[in-house]
């Protein structure tokens, strides 16, 4: 291990008297720097009365300010060579950039604006409504969108902020308009709400000066906290096909609600989840399903843990005609994980992997800076990076053992198939 490694990454945390959180590593590999800003403003934070409302604002916010349009603020940044790419998930409205070390003030004066002073400009605002538009006719067509979306409203409910369609319907989108998208941001972003991370060849303390100089004055009341309900787990096997005929391949979505990030027992679901099938050509289904018996374009799983107790699914794509057989292998395996226990090999294999991939996760700024941003998120400490490796090291056979028993019942399971498939599914 070199010494490099021993000391970790060991970013400077600072909060500002506004509550915003600004996070600077110093990293050499280029001459760059990544600033990815994440808000408290998921699709989590919706309005029962308007789905769709945080991606819209994502399409959106870049649009242009109260005193710079969008031309001016493209323009700007391509001339600096700037992409600036915004993204949300359930619990953030994300914003992400690269720039040279010398353009960093001026992109964060850039980026302030955007985050504290958007326009929604109606012109920007009809544009983006007719793209998302398009993007949930595309999802409503695509089976294997329709069947994860399925498996989470199935899951959690169609209107909890985790069972929603992030984009919303069509509907919905149709009746989001300039002033539901101020007000969104008027609740949802403020200086409490901001972590700013900023991770690339310069001093620390020069990307907290030049951050505090851009966020510093801001000044908002702090959004209230969001409260989820947990999903009950199931208690009985719920099976829904959605009929695609015009398809050529059928999308199962197969699924459980897990547990909470802040769970003890996550680092024992994370290699469970390995063991299984992290990866689309590894772990149990991959090998069982796709390799052997040749069922699966495509299977894995994914485990999401957060705030509340997410999910963990299987996903698979399959010919129609193997859709009853894949879910029987899929019923089989996960049963098998859970009466048996892993192999002392694959523990061992999987705890090896994880740990060594952990470094090839961080070669770049934007992979320290999106690790960074998850280690604020969760309240994992600045140090979490270095015991990652104890925390896998220490689960044990049973504890892995014990996570499949409570979760992987194939009796619970909520199941959806989507595409050319209109047979029966137990």
């Amino acid at each position: 291990m070199t010494t490099a490694t021993q000391r970790g990454l060991a970013p400077v945390r600072v909060v500002l008297d506004n509550g915003a959180v600004l996070i600077a590593k110093q990293s050499q590999t280029t001459p760059a720097v990544t600033i990815h800003a994440a808000l408290a403003a998921g699709t989590a934070f919706d309005p029962p009365d308007h789905p769709g409302l945080a991606h819209f604002v994502s399409r959106t916010i870049d649009r242009g300010t109260l005193t710079r349009g969008a031309d001016e603020i493209a323009e700007d940044l391509d001339r600096r060579g700037v992409s600036l790419a915004t993204s949300v998930n359930r619990h953030a409205l994300s914003l992400v950039c690269t720039c040279l070390v010398e353009d960093l003030e001026s992109i964060l004066a850039v980026l302030a604006d955007i985050v504290r002073h958007p326009a929604f400009p109606d012109d920007e605002v009809r544009t983006r409504r007719a793209e998302i538009t398009t993007l949930i006719r595309q999802d409503e067509d695509n089976p294997g969108a329709m069947a994860m979306e399925g498996v989470l409203a199935d899951l959690y409910g169609a209107t909890h902020g985790y069972g929603r369609r992030p984009r919303g319907s069509v509907e919905s989108v149709e009746a989001i308009d300039r002033a539901a998208l101020q007000r969104f941001h008027a609740a949802r972003f403020s200086p409490g709400s901001l972590s700013l991370v900023m991770v690339g060849d310069i001093e620390s303390a020069r990307a907290v000066d030049a951050a505090r100089a851009a966020f510093a004055a801001w000044s908002a009341p702090a959004p209230p906290p969001l409260e989820l309900p947990a999903a009950a787990p199931a208690s009985v096997r719920h099976v829904r096909v959605i009929p695609m005929m015009n398809k050529a391949q059928a999308d199962i979505a197969y699924g459980f609600t897990s547990i909470r990030r802040s769970d003890a027992a996550y680092y024992a679901y994370w290699l469970m989840n390995n063991i299984l099938g992290q990866y689309s050509l590894g772990g149990r289904l991959g090998d069982r399903i796709r390799e052997r018996q040749g069922m699966a374009y495509y299977v894995f799983s994914a485990l999401d843990a957060n705030v509340i107790p997410g999910p963990l699914t299987v996903r698979a794509g399959v010919s129609p005609a193997n859709v009853a057989r894949a879910v029987a292998s899929i019923d089989e395996e996960l049963g098998r994980l859970a009466a048996d226990g892993p192999t002392d090999t694959e523990l061992q294999e999987s705890k090896q992997y994880l740990i060594g991939s952990m470094p090839r996760t961080l070669e770049t700024n934007a992979g320290i800076a999106s690790f960074l941003q998850t280690e604020e998120f969760f309240g994992l400490g600045l140090d979490y990076d270095l015991r990652v490796p104890a925390l896998l090291q220490a689960v044990t056979r049973d504890e892995v053992h014990a996570a499949a028993r409570r979760t992987l019942v194939p009796a619970h399971a909520t199941v959806v198939v989507a595409g050319p498939y209109a047979g029966d599914v137990r």
